[in-house]
Parts: structure tokens; C-alpha cells; sequence
């Protein structure tokens, strides 16, 4: 695999045959942020967040997907790349539900991570949401679709680490939402993983049988075994 270097914010940046944008960045310990991306899973492009702005490109690209190439020059942070996170951003948190401060998740939520990072206030346009029932009819996890931001993780998770492809987009536009072709529960262990990698933790583990839901434990993150056969 031939290795060579790439420009990084007038950085020298050692990259190698086969890598996108952002591992070379995170490799040398530059910030990129991210939503939809996960290293477990194949890039995907969906969020725009993690947008960049290269050399001889006309339009940003998204550096989680985008391969490196030898001598490009790339610009992480420059005011076009800010803007166009911060209106990338302001329209996910537009139909967002704005309980921020009573919510579960307050204070270790990516979404608002990044909000506070990109220094969003306040966000121009706000749309209701949709105001759709939690899904907490399987024993597996829990599913809040007014919180999710359509990154498209657990759809992935589901696919190439479960590998049962139970979880699709449906809908179109505003009217998107995650869930199964069919009426479907999300049940046993084979879908105990999804909750780790949501943004957002949307998809949070159930309490125990018999205990009362508390934040705490709603939205506390476990490892377990999981089978690869879908109990649905």
C-alpha cells in the first residue's frame, strides 16, 4: 500500500493507498466532526457534517467518504466549510423536539455536542414535529422517531454487523422515518446493539422487567451478546 502526503490547514499529512479524508485527519489529530459516521461501519455521506472543503473540487465534500489522493490540499475549518455545518445542523435541529434541558440524554448527546460546537444558540426556522408515539412494544430496545435524525446508523448496524437488514427508510422527505418494511418488533438480542451507536440514543435499552423507567437506566448503554439471526 504506497504511502504519500496530503495537505491538511497548511499541514503536512502522512496517508496512505485506501483512506478517506477523515481517518488521515483524525490519524494526525485533526478535528473533523461527524455524525453519520462510525468506524465500524462503511462510510456513508448522509449527514453532510463532516463536509470539506478541497482544492480543485468545485462543490464541499463529505471527508468520511472521499479518498485521499496524493498531494491534495484540504480545509477543514474554513468559514465556507462553517457555514455550511452550521446550516447543515440548524435544519436537523429545526423539527427537533426542543427538551434539551429535561431530556435523558442532556449533556452526552452528539447532536447537541455539535450544536454547542458549531455555536448554535438558536435555530431560525422551527417546524413541530410530528409528534409520533414512542415504539416501546419490543423487549430489545426502545424507538423515539421525533428524536431521530435519519443518520441511518442503526439501518447499517442492522445490515452489515447483524446481517438481517430488518431496518429501511421509509416514507419520503419530512414524512421519513426509520423503521421495518412490515410491522415488525425489534426483538431479543439481535438488535441490543443499535442503542450504542445512535447519535442521538434514540434507540435506547428498555428497563428491567418490573422496574420503573428512570432516565438513568432508560438510556444507559450496555454491551451483550448477540445472536445473528433475527427473532422477528
Amino acid at each position: 500500500m504506497s504511502e504519500f502526503t496530503i495537505t491538511i490547514n497548511d499541514q503536512a499529512v502522512p496517508a496512505r493507498e485506501g483512506m478517506t479524508v477523515l481517518q488521515a485527519a483524525r490519524e494526525a489529530g485533526i478535528h473533523i466532526p461527524t455524525l453519520c459516521y462510525h468506524p465500524d461501519l462503511p462510510p456513508l455521506g448522509a449527514c453532510r457534517v463532516c463536509l470539506v472543503e478541497i482544492e480543485g473540487e468545485r462543490n464541499l465534500q463529505p471527508s468520511c467518504a472521499f479518498p485521499v489522493r496524493p498531494g491534495m490540499k484540504v480545509r477543514t475549518h474554513s468559514p465556507t466549510v462553517r457555514k455550511a455545518r452550521r446550516t447543515v445542523v440548524e435544519l436537523l435541529l429545526s423539527d427537533h423536539p426542543s427538551d434539551c434541558t429535561t431530556c435523558a440524554r442532556n449533556g452526552n448527546c452528539e447532536l447537541q455536542a455539535l450544536a454547542e460546537e458549531l455555536g448554535l444558540r438558536e435555530v431560525r426556522v422551527r417546524v413541530e414535529p410530528p409528534g409520533r408515539e414512542v415504539d416501546d412494544s419490543s423487549p430489545a430496545v426502545v424507538r423515539d422517531p421525533d428524536k431521530c435524525i435519519l443518520c441511518r446508523r442503526c439501518i447499517e448496524t442492522c445490515a452489515q454487523i447483524q446481517g438481517v437488514s430488518t431496518l429501511r427508510i421509509k416514507g419520503r422527505g419530512y414524512d421519513s422515518i426509520i423503521g421495518a418494511p412490515r410491522p415488525l418488533r425489534l426483538l431479543r438480542p439481535v438488535h441490543q446493539p443499535l442503542p450504542n451507536r445512535c447519535p442521538y440514543r434514540k434507540i435506547p435499552h428498555p428497563p428491567r422487567l418490573g422496574r420503573p423507567r428512570r432516565p438513568e437506566y432508560f438510556h444507559r448503554r450496555t454491551d451483550r451478546p448477540c445472536c445473528a439471526r433475527c427473532a422477528g
